[in-house]
């Protein structure tokens, strides 16, 4: 007798969205080059450890006063609720009734540089948006990757059945590689970091932590 054929889907699935955000290539440019001349010691942030290899400014980026960075901002916040509008349950009319709050940080990360794995804290949702990027070191095909830890099935047991699963079911870390004008959106919550860098160039990055809440009275916690 021939048993029914089992009904799997997917469970607690996780959203990773990569949006090609439409930035110009020369406000890339621009971009890039202010950063570089503003990562100085008083834009450094100083919550973070000093790192010759790796400079994170302060999260204030969002209120320099620049066009070329209040337009960053708003292709970043564009893709960020574009993709949690995407999975949400609420209609189109409840989401745009909601108000965007974010917080931004440019990087800079040199050769032998890296961003420490974290998670992106008060927040919902976290954008990494590549405004310049080295070429691959031919030796290391990890060299500046964003790699996203797969670490909610850490405690299972482990056999010679379950040991490799096909996808969505298996439990392996993703790796993104970040492209210039191209952009990352994934839950605040995950486990990340940038990997070291082993290319000659730099990766120029901007990061933002993005939360969203009902109408002006509402309570949120300080970032």
């Amino acid at each position: 007798m021939n048993s029914a054929a089992p009904v799997i889907v997917p469970i607690f699935a996780t959203p990773f969205a990569v949006v090609a955000t439409g930035t110009p290539a020369n406000l890339n440019t621009k971009l890039a080059a202010l950063f570089r001349e503003r990562a100085t010691e008083e834009r450094r942030d100083p919550a973070l450890p000093r790192d010759p290899f790796c400079f994170r400014s302060r999260e204030d980026l969002f209120e320099w006063d620049l066009p070329e960075v209040g337009q960053l901002r708003a292709d970043i916040l564009a893709a960020v609720c574009a993709t949690a509008m995407s999975v949400s349950g609420c209609s189109e009319a409840e989401f745009d009734a909601l108000r965007v709050q974010a917080r931004g940080r440019f990087a800079i990360v040199r050769p032998e540089g890296c961003i420490p794995a974290s998670t992106a804290p008060m927040a919902s949702w976290y954008g990494l948006y590549c405004v310049t990027a080295p070429s691959e070191a031919v030796d290391r095909a990890d060299s500046a990757v964003l790699r996203l830890y797969g670490i909610r099935q850490g405690m299972m047991f482990k056999d010679a059945a379950n040991w490799v699963l096909r996808s969505p079911y298996g439990d392996s870390h993703y790796l993104w590689r970040p492209v210039s004008g191209q952009m990352a959106v994934f839950p605040a919550s995950i486990l990340h970091e940038v990997a070291l860098n082993r290319a000659n160039g730099d990766l120029v990055l901007v990061m933002a932590r993005v939360r969203f809440a009902h109408g002006d009275a509402a309570v949120t916690p300080p970032w």
